[in-house]
């Protein structure tokens, strides 16, 4: 007879972060995964982790707790004697493991020693789902060196408290991009993620087999919600892009979360001070509703003062220049050149009014400098932006000198027929945000299953 038992009609009535002292004596319903086993002989110490943390189950070995035939059972109540012992088969509680899901019925017991100060006695026990094998690292440890041993087993690798913090954070971050974004009055939509040409041209396209023809992942919402300000004025997407840059660094992933903004009738630096406001707004929030999470990634995290600083192509150039670097006006700026630039200028800044000829062509621009910005933290590029051309023969013009195919974009340029507005945004990459809050030094472990170029699984 297997050892695992079916849920059955349990269900859970607590979660560990519900559990308290003035809840003493009361029976609860608790379900998670084993976190930590103590063994101590005839008293086992299990960690039960849940969504939201831990609590402390105590087993002591009792009169009527040894083994019998009928270890497996759970389906006759057993009790816990006054004192604290258990009539759980011990052989049972024994066969424990690490990870293994697990559900149990049983008392709050106050207990000064114990985490939280309470632990939980359970009278019953239900083994959900037996581990049968055991992770090359600990729940509770907060580094691994060995990246893709984790990665291979990246859902148990985010059931390290670290990891989950980050995500939490994650959460709480888009919650409050989504907050600040619905009181400036913008509407969240959502544009298609399987396209006919290159959203930003180049060649960092990954190609898919649509029906009888070739189509491509989107590496942006660009002209789609460009569009859309047609009609709402005001958008926004949260959504997946993909870029297939044959990139190996820290800080490139071939598929990011990307949250695109995009307003009609204003500029490039009507959308700069939103960005600004937007991520004081988050950051603001953070600190404010994730102050247990802070403490374990980042405890010195603090709202900046707005405006950030604006730095000009030119000024950087400057500062390039006297650093010894030798570089052309037009060049655009290498990781090395970043480099240098976050250790002379340090937290958020912009990079503004970019050579037009580095831009992408529906990129506004008085034919050499364009009306484009970058938002950096130190040295990572965390959004770009700019006003957006309006204009149909303009933006013909510019898709003639980039050497594209005007006929791949008719679908957006007869929009321009009917009146386009004068309108500007910018696309903030989630991951590398959220590197900067929780000060992550690879972007992999700012998203949960990683795509990269030599990652397709899990």
């Amino acid at each position: 007879m297997s050892i695992e038992d079916e849920i059955g009609g349990w269900r859970r009535t607590h979660y560990s972060s519900q559990l308290n002292p003035r809840l003493n004596n009361e029976h609860v319903t608790l379900m998670g995964y084993i976190a930590s086993i103590r063994d101590h002989g005839n008293i086992v110490f299990v960690m039960l982790a849940d969504k939201d943390g831990e609590i402390q189950l105590v087993f002591k070995k009792g009169k009527g707790a040894g083994n019998s035939s009928s270890d497996n059972s759970t389906t006759t109540p057993t009790a816990v004697i006054d004192d604290g012992y258990t009539s759980i088969p011990f052989s049972k509680v024994k066969s424990l493991k690490e990870h293994s899901c697990i559900a149990v019925k049983g008392r709050v017991k106050v207990a000064p020693n114990a985490p939280k100060g309470i632990e939980v006695v359970p009278e019953e026990l239900k083994i959900l789902s037996l581990a049968r094998s055991i992770p090359p690292f600990s729940v509770y440890s907060k580094t691994f060196p060995n990246l893709d041993l984790r990665l291979n087993l990246r859902a148990i690798d985010l059931r390290r408290y670290y990891m989950k913090t980050i995500f939490r954070i994650r959460h709480k971050v888009l919650k409050a991009i989504r907050e600040f974004l619905d009181k400036e009055g913008f509407i969240e939509v959502n544009t298609p993620k399987i396209i006919s040409t290159a959203s930003e041209g180049g060649a960092s396209l990954f190609p898919v087999f649509y029906f009888d023809r070739e189509a491509f992942l989107a590496q942006s919402p660009q002209l789609y919600k460009e569009q859309l300000v047609t009609a709402f004025e005001k958008v926004f997407e949260i959504a997946p892009i993909f870029r297939a840059e044959p990139s190996r660094t820290n800080r490139h992933l071939a598929e990011a979360i990307s949250v695109d903004v995009e307003e009609a009738f204003v500029d490039y630096k009507d959308v700069m001070n939103l960005l600004e406001r937007m991520i004081t707004y988050t950051i603001e929030y953070i600190v404010n509703n994730a102050s247990d999470e802070l403490k374990i990634v980042n405890p010195i995290l603090t709202v900046p003062n707005i405006p950030f600083p604006r730095y000009t192509y030119d000024e950087v150039i400057d500062i390039l220049r006297k650093n010894g670097y030798s570089i052309e006006w037009g060049d655009d700026l290498s990781s090395e050149h970043l480099a240098l630039l976050g250790k002379v200028i340090n937290g958020y800044y912009f990079i503004v009014d970019w050579p037009s000829s580095i831009r992408p062509f529906y990129t506004k621009n008085n034919g050499k400098v364009a009306e484009a910005f970058d938002l950096m933290y130190n040295d990572l590029e965390i959004s770009s932006g700019s006003s957006r051309i309006n204009k149909k023969e303009e933006l013909i013009e510019r898709l003639k000198i980039q050497g594209l195919r005007i006929e791949a974009f008719e679908y957006h340029l007869k929009v321009f027929d009917y009146g386009m507005p004068p309108h500007a945004g910018f696309g903030l990459g989630l991951e590398r945000f959220l590197m900067t809050i929780a000060r992550l030094d690879n972007i992999r472990d700012a998203t949960f299953y990683p795509r990269d170029i030599d990652r397709l699984v899990p």
